[in-house]
């Protein structure tokens, strides 16, 4: 067993799209109509585009804005990547005008970093040691 897809909620898919491909570097594997002005949107990493797939899914339901706003509120991230070096993408993103809520961290062995991804979540980064 392995994990095929995730999600995130998105307020809006089209800026989400623009900010996980253009500032994070994902690339776009699907973009598929599924009625109205939604769509089956999947980024991946250019590392591994046969890998798992982020599903950039429409914050449309009341309770995924209920639990999305609730880990906000309370500084907890929806969703961790990994990254090769934390303070180097930290520098890199903040470039970009990327607001982070935490700066590069370290927590034991692992060293993490937490940004808004603009569209309503949290997202940390973490790199663990080699």
């Amino acid at each position: 067993m392995k994990i095929h897809l995730t999600s995130v909620f998105v307020d809006d898919q089209a800026r989400a799209e623009r900010f996980y491909t253009d500032v994070l570097g994902f690339v776009k594997k699907h973009d598929v109509p599924v009625g109205g002005q939604d769509r089956w949107l999947t980024v991946v990493s250019p590392d591994e585009p046969e890998g798992t797939e982020l599903l950039l899914e429409p914050a449309a339901h009341p309770a995924a804005v209920t639990y999305r706003d609730a880990l906000v509120a309370d500084g907890i991230p929806l969703a961790q990547f990994a990254v090769d070096d934390v303070h180097a993408e930290y520098e890199r993103l903040r470039g970009l005008g990327v607001g982070f809520t935490q700066e590069p961290t370290e927590m034991g062995p692992v060293t993490t970093a937490v940004f808004d991804d603009t569209c309503g979540n949290l997202i940390q980064i973490a790199t663990e040691p080699q």
